[in-house]
């Protein structure tokens, strides 16, 4: 298996370097798809604005390689869906999409319902709180898509440092361990249960791209969840080789505090663990402990569990594709 992991990053690790804009945007004429960039965004008015404006600018104004740039609010409270639009992006809100479906909070089920809210033949997603953010994000992974017809999902890869009250923690422990449910949760059980994957340096990155060939026959768990889920399935409907990562340098976002962590390494964990047995256990929840006046109080919360049907399945869906 480690051969084969080798042999994978080998031939499915690239750069940025590797495929300049010249030659991505003579595939993309060439090839005749189109690409939507998507933002699921919640409570993210500080940074959403720049993002939309860095890829209206380069990639759409400037270079024609994005033909649709939507920001999904999944019911923000604070200015984001008015900061996005004024950046450029349309705007649509969570619930206005396939609305005879009850929404949930959930990233995935914003992923998920992105799907009937874009037209574009590779869909690439782009978390809404990256701060110095650079749009090589989007030319780094759509390109082995547009170059390549054998790749059907690429993920970003980068550094990640740990931020402190908005400063990187020092020392070269801060330098990339911004990752924590990825090192402590994610990669463990890739690499004893799915160790095709083990090569993935962000497995649980929120920038990748996917031709919506393969992003349509795939279930969405509706929380955080998500990416690992996509990323499992995806190995079991197109094979390794299908699958590749771009570095495109570092990255830099907010970042959660522990007990969100733990909440996250749960709902990645049922992810892992409904793959894994596809039974019907009860669902699950997780308590944890707070300090409060008369000591320590417990708080438990639901871990996210729900999943969506590949978006195939939806009559909706099926019937925009048939139109």
């Amino acid at each position: 298996m480690l051969e084969e992991v080798e042999r994978w990053l080998r031939a499915r690790s690239w750069s940025l370097a590797d495929r300049p804009l010249h030659q991505i945007l003579a595939a993309k004429r060439a090839t005749g798809q189109s690409v939507s960039v998507v933002l699921p965004a919640l409570d993210e008015e500080a940074t959403v604005g720049d993002i939309v404006a860095a890829v209206r600018r380069d990639l759409m104004l400037q270079a024609p390689l994005v033909d649709e740039l939507v920001v999904v609010d999944s019911g923000s409270t604070d200015r984001t869906a008015e900061v996005a639009a004024a950046a450029g992006a349309r705007v649509v809100h969570r619930d206005e999409i396939l609305p005879r479906i009850p929404a949930v909070p959930g990233k995935g089920e914003v992923l998920w319902r992105s799907l009937l809210a874009t037209r574009g033949d590779i869909v690439c997603f782009v978390d809404a709180d990256l701060r110095e953010f650079s749009s090589d994000f989007v030319t780094g992974i759509v390109g082995p898509l547009l170059t390549d017809a054998d790749v059907h999902l690429v993920k970003a890869m980068y550094d990640r440092p740990l931020t402190v009250s908005g400063a990187s923690a020092p020392g070269p422990a801060g330098a990339g361990q911004g990752g924590r449910v990825t090192e402590l949760m994610a990669r463990p059980l890739l690499n004893m249960h799915w160790p095709q994957l083990a090569g993935f340096v962000q497995p649980l990155g929120g920038e990748y791209a996917a031709r919506r060939s393969l992003l349509e026959q795939l279930p969405f768990p509706v929380g955080y969840g998500v990416e690992l889920g996509m990323l499992v399935d995806a190995l079991h409907l197109v094979g390794l080789n299908a699958l590749a990562q771009v570095d495109v340098g570092v990255r830099k976002h907010r970042h959660q505090d522990g007990q969100a962590l733990g909440r996250m390494a749960a709902a990645i964990y049922r992810t892992a663990q409904l793959r894994l047995a596809r039974g019907h256990l009860i669902r699950p929840s997780l308590t944890q402990f707070e300090r409060g006046e008369d000591g320590f109080e417990p708080r438990t919360y639901s871990v996210d569990t729900e999943e969506r049907p590949p978006m195939v399945e939806i009559a909706e869906y099926a019937r925009r594709k048939v139109a």
